[in-house]
């Protein structure tokens, strides 16, 4: 048994974007040539969890986007946030960011209908997005010229730690009651 929570441990740390369980089972099938139940799959997931709750263990086995993974835990991330100071060149463009935070609470969205909320050509903002995986191309539209549709990426959603777009901040949240228009009436 110990055998086998260390090759499934070795399969989701060296698993890029995180792994679900039936992709755990698939695999395990194969390089074991047996039949696993997915009762096994899920009780070995708990034991590997339940390993790096020690407060020793710099990472913790969490579910994100249906699919395990091996995360920071939270009491480092001021120490993680540094390096990704330092990294720069991979950081998005104030453009950019206005760009995905449109996709995201609007998805699908044509090119068009993200140029006429930002007021701005978002060509460039939109094929940074693309190159760098965050957003997708989700269909065409059923309007005239049937543009692209954009939608966000697996990528996306394991880069913010997010199950679903139902889980993005709602707007009411963000938006601070200073930055309204006119007076409140009461």
């Amino acid at each position: 048994m110990e055998k086998l929570i260390c090759e499934i441990e070795a399969l989701i740390y060296a698993s890029e974007y995180g792994i679900t369980p039936a992709e755990i089972k698939q695999v395990m099938e194969t390089v074991m040539e047996k039949s696993l139940e997915e009762h096994e799959i899920h009780s070995i997931l708990a034991e590997i969890e339940r390993r790096y709750q020690q407060e020793d263990r710099v990472m913790e086995l969490r579910m994100v986007n249906s699919a395990y993974q091996f995360l920071t835990k939270p009491r480092y991330y001021a120490t993680i946030n540094q390096l990704q100071a330092h990294r720069a060149k991979k950081k998005l463009s104030q453009a950019a960011l206005e760009t995905l935070a449109i996709i995201a609470y609007r998805q699908p969205i044509t090119k068009l209908e993200i140029e006429q909320i930002r007021g701005v050509n978002c060509d460039y903002s939109v094929q940074r997005l693309l190159e760098k995986e965050l957003i997708v191309i989700a269909g065409k539209s059923e309007s005239v010229g049937r543009p692209i549709l954009y939608g966000t990426s697996n990528l996306f959603m394991d880069h913010f730690g997010l199950n679903s777009v139902a889980d993005l901040p709602k707007l009411k949240e963000i938006v601070a009651e200073s930055n309204t228009i006119g007076e409140a009436t009461n």
